[in-house]
């Protein structure tokens, strides 16, 4: 059937939870919805976030990209980015909470394309989940290690619990808490994390932990290893 001008220039039908869509057509409709602050294709289904909560979502949020760019700030190289649309494949395009990669110059696994969103997986991705949990201890997981992302966090708010998953022979592997109380990063050199201070809103521990693993020579190392890849 020929359709007519008017129908050929239709919006495309809105966004809804729920909906099973390929990436692309996933974009097309999220793009014709300007007002929708965030969606996400995860394993081919659609889900759209409801408002945000400041206790059970936004203050923590903000807790992890303090903690997280302080070590973008020592770190020449790394990049941080808060909700950024991340391309994975034909069936997930997720808006992760916070990430930190690793510049492509500087030997990343991602890049940004010419529409300045990311393709591939970053290095890091943080996900706080309070009614999102079993998205993404489950399906987002998935996606997440078949892709080839390195490090997972999963902080579950309400449970008080936070999941550090390191990619290892193709399976998520959590990272251990030291008998020190202390979560150290495997991809990314000095970026330490006091869970307990985390947890417990203590900012001023957490930041004096993360300052004594920016001070060691592994971190330096990092630092060096980053800029003769430019």
């Amino acid at each position: 059937m020929v359709k007519s001008p008017s129908q050929q220039q239709s919006p495309p039908p809105p966004l809804e939870n729920g909906d099973r869509l390929n990436r692309y057509e996933f974009e097309r409709r999220y793009s014709a919805m300007p007002h929708l602050k965030k969606a996400e294709l995860i394993e081919g289904i659609v889900y759209i976030a409801a408002a945000l909560r400041f206790k059970s979502h936004s203050q923590p949020h903000g807790r992890l990209i303090t903690w997280l760019g302080v070590y973008e700030s020592a770190t020449s190289g790394v990049a941080l980015g808060d909700n950024p649309t991340v391309r994975l494949d034909l069936d997930n395009e997720p808006q992760p909470d916070v990430i930190l990669l690793i510049e492509e110059n500087c030997g990343g696994q991602a890049q940004l394309s010419e529409d300045d969103y990311i393709e591939g997986a970053p290095e890091l991705v943080a996900e706080i989940s309070a009614s999102s949990a079993t998205i993404d201890l489950r399906d987002k997981k998935r996606a997440y290690r078949r892709n080839g992302l390195k490090e997972y966090i999963v902080w579950q708010v309400f449970e008080q619990q936070l999941n550090w998953f390191y990619l290892q022979n193709g399976e998520y592997t959590p990272l251990p808490v030291d008998p020190d109380g202390l979560i150290r990063s495997r991809v990314f050199p000095g970026l330490w994390l006091a869970v307990e201070d985390l947890l417990a809103g203590n900012m001023a521990g957490v930041l004096t932990t993360l300052q004594t693993g920016l001070a060691t020579p592994e971190q330096a190392a990092f630092v060096q290893q980053l800029s003769n890849q430019q």
